[in-house]
C-alpha cells in the first residue's frame, strides 16, 4: 500500500515521500525497508531515532524521525488500525464441517463457520457471519451474535446470550454454575440450582480460560465495550459496567457491581455485594473488601487510597530499621532505669546507716561534732555560726584584757 493512501486510512498526516510502498507492520528495532513501525511511549524515542523502517507513525508533537512520518492524534490507535489493514484474514471458509453436530431445530444464520468437533444444541441462535472453532460448545437455547468468534473449546451454557461482534478466546466458559450452596445444622452443604443466565453485550472480548458463572435467579451481566483478560472469574450475579478492563486473574466474588470506565490490574480481588463506583482504578493484587466510591485510585489490602499506599510502602522497607533503633533505645531506658535504682538506693541512706526521712544528712561547720545532723522534718539544721561565744574561746578573753 502506498504510504499516501495509508495516511488517509490512519486520518493521519503526511510528512515524507507519499509514493512508499508499505509492505507491513514492525517494531522499532525489527522494521526495515518497506515496513511502517510507530512510537507511542516517549522511552522509546532513541530506537524511534535509530530505526530504518520507511515510514513512522508518531504524534503531533514528537520529534521528527529519519524516515517518512505518519503525525497522529492516537499514535497507539492508528498503529492498532494499520495491524488491522496488513494483518492476515484467518477467517475460515463459511460451512459446517461434516464432524459438527447441529441440532435440527437450532438457527444459523448466513456465512456462519462450524469448525470440526462444534456443537450446537437445541433451540440455539447462531448470527451472520459468526465463527465457531474447533471443539466449540453452544449449548440448547443460547444465542450468539452477529460477527462474534469463538475460539477452540470455548463453552457458551444453555441460555446464554452473547452478543455481536464479541470475540472469545480458547477454552473460556460463559454461563458455567455460580458457586452456590446452603449449608445445613449438620454442615452438610447443598447445592443451590444456578438456573438463571449470563449476558454479555457486543463489543466485549473475553481471555483464555476465563470463567463467568450464572446465578440461581436474576442473571450475570458484563456490558459493551468492556475486555476481560485471560484467567479471569467473574461469580454469579455480578455485574460489569461499560468499558471497563479486567486483567489477568481478577476475581470478583458473587453480586457485586462494578461501574464503567473502571480499571483492575492483575490479581486484584473484590469480594462479594460490594458496589465499585465509575472509572475506579485499583493495582495489581489489590484486595477489596469494600465499597470504592466513584473516581478512586486504590492499592493494597485492604484497599486505600494509591497515595497512602506508597506511603505506607515506604514505611515498610524501613520498619527493619525502626525495629533496631526501637531495640537500641528500650536497652539504653533499661541501663538508665537500672543506674538510677543504683544512685537512690545509695543517696537513700546517711553516713551512720540512717534514713534521710529520718535524720538530716547535713554536716554542721564546727569541727569536732558529730557530722549527723537531726531531722529536717523535726528540727532546723541551721548552721551555728563561729561568732558564738564558746568556752574558752579566744573572743571570750578578749574582752577581759582592760583588766
Amino acid at each position: 500500500m502506498k504510504l499516501r493512501d495509508l495516511a488517509d486510512r490512519l486520518h493521519s498526516r503526511l510528512e515524507g515521500d507519499g509514493e512508499i510502498d508499505i509492505v507491513r507492520v514492525a517494531g522499532l528495532e525489527q522494521a526495515g525497508p518497506g515496513d511502517l513501525t510507530f512510537l507511542a511511549n516517549p522511552r522509546y524515542a532513541e530506537a524511534a531515532r535509530a530505526t530504518r523502517a520507511s515510514a513512522i507513525i508518531l504524534a503531533e508533537d514528537a520529534a521528527p524521525a529519519p524516515c517518512a512520518m505518519l503525525r497522529a492524534a492516537h499514535p497507539y490507535r492508528a498503529f492498532a488500525e494499520a495491524l488491522a489493514l496488513f494483518g492476515r484474514d484467518e477467517r475460515p471458509p463459511a460451512g459446517v464441517h461434516p464432524s459438527a453436530v447441529v441440532a435440527p431445530d437450532a438457527r444459523i444464520g448466513g456465512d456462519v463457520a462450524i469448525g470440526p468437533l462444534v456443537v450446537v444444541g437445541s433451540k440455539a441462535v447462531i448470527g451472520d457471519r459468526v465463527v465457531l472453532h474447533p471443539h466449540v460448545v453452544v449449548g440448547p437455547e443460547a444465542q450468539i451474535g452477529d460477527d462474534t468468534i469463538l475460539h477452540a473449546r470455548v463453552s457458551v451454557r444453555d441460555r446464554s446470550i452473547v452478543g455481536a461482534r464479541v470475540v472469545v478466546q480458547d477454552g473460556a466458559v460463559i454461563g458455567s454454575d455460580g458457586f452456590g450452596f446452603v449449608t445445613d445444622n449438620e454442615g452438610v452443604h447443598h447445592k443451590i440450582p444456578q438456573q438463571s443466565h449470563v449476558v454479555i453485550e457486543d463489543d466485549v472480548e473475553i481471555g483464555a480460560n476465563t470463567t463467568i458463572d450464572r446465578p440461581a435467579v436474576g442473571e450475570t451481566r458484563i456490558r459493551r465495550g468492556t475486555k476481560i483478560d485471560n484467567l479471569v472469574q467473574i461469580a454469579h450475579g455480578v455485574q460489569v459496567g461499560e468499558y471497563t478492563l479486567l486483567a489477568a486473574q481478577v476475581g470478583i466474588a458473587g453480586s457485586s457491581k462494578i461501574g464503567s470506565h473502571v480499571v483492575l490490574a492483575g490479581q486484584v480481588g473484590v469480594a462479594g455485594h460490594l458496589e465499585i463506583g465509575d472509572k475506579v482504578k485499583a493495582t495489581a493484587q489489590t484486595g477489596i473488601p469494600n465499597s470504592v466510591e466513584a473516581g478512586a485510585f486504590v492499592s493494597g489490602y485492604p484497599a486505600i487510597d494509591n497515595r497512602d499506599w506508597l506511603k505506607s510502602s515506604a514505611i515498610f522497607r524501613s520498619l527493619p530499621e525502626l525495629r533496631r533503633r526501637v531495640a537500641d533505645l528500650e536497652a539504653r531506658s533499661t541501663d538508665y532505669t537500672d543506674s538510677t535504682d543504683s544512685v537512690e538506693s545509695t543517696t537513700g541512706k546517711s553516713t551512720t546507716g540512717k534514713s534521710t526521712t529520718g535524720k538530716s544528712t547535713t554536716r554542721k561547720s564546727i569541727a569536732g561534732k558529730s557530722f549527723t545532723g537531726k531531722s529536717t522534718t523535726r528540727k532546723s539544721t541551721t548552721r551555728k555560726s563561729t561568732t558564738t561565744k564558746s568556752k574558752g574561746s579566744p573572743a571570750s578573753r578578749s574582752k577581759k584584757s582592760p583588766r
